[in-house]
């Protein structure tokens, strides 16, 4: 088994990477999150998981352990393949997730592209106790941030859950000590231009 591969990125794109190990070639489907974290470098190191079924090998790659165990975590779940829980990765940051189901906010994770309310329900039945074994930054903290609330609070309002975190990240980086009411107003302001 793959575990993990470090080599030059011949070619990436938001869901897949093709990296060269010391002259092989190896297609690596990735969340949008690692997408984010190796675009524009020359070279990557990834945490690999490798799923072997009877006609084929596919290795899925992740930028930090903590992605790959909630990945490992949510294909443990019925119902859940290699396919969605990447998709769920790439439309939730881990901490994120990891509070969500912490937290039982089925609202957050439906907010998840491709996720109903009976799958969410799922994650949070079987994974409750499971992902607070998973290393990562400090969830409470993360839980009462005013970026986390202002994120919440424009999904509530029916934005999807990606804009409405970049909306947010982009505020905070020209302005990173603005109050939660501020950031929602300024978001709604720019996703209602």
């Amino acid at each position: 088994m793959i575990g993990y591969l470090t080599g030059k990125i011949i070619s990436a794109r938001p869901t897949k990477i093709l990296l060269d190990v010391n002259g092989v070639g190896y297609l690596v489907n990735i969340s949008i999150n690692t997408f984010e974290k190796i675009s524009g470098k020359d070279s990557a190191a990834l945490f690999i998981h490798t799923s072997v079924k009877e006609d084929s090998i596919t290795l899925f790659g992740f930028s930090t352990e903590t992605e790959k165990e909630m990945f490992e975590l949510l294909i443990s779940v019925n119902g859940i393949g290699p396919k969605i829980a990447l998709s769920i990765l790439s439309g939730i940051r881990t901490d994120d997730l990891k509070h969500a189901i912490q937290s039982s906010d089925i609202s957050r994770i439906v907010a998840v592209p491709g996720i109903g309310k009976k799958t969410a329900e799922r994650l949070v039945l079987e994974l409750g106790n499971k992902v607070s074994n998973i290393a990562g930054g400090e969830t409470t903290e993360i839980a009462h941030s005013p970026k986390t609330e202002a994120v919440s609070a424009l999904i509530t309002l029916g934005y999807n859950s990606k804009t409405a975190e970049n909306v947010v990240r982009e505020i905070l980086s020209g302005t990173p000590d603005s109050s939660l009411e501020e950031l929602i107003k300024r978001a709604l302001s720019s996703l209602n231009k």
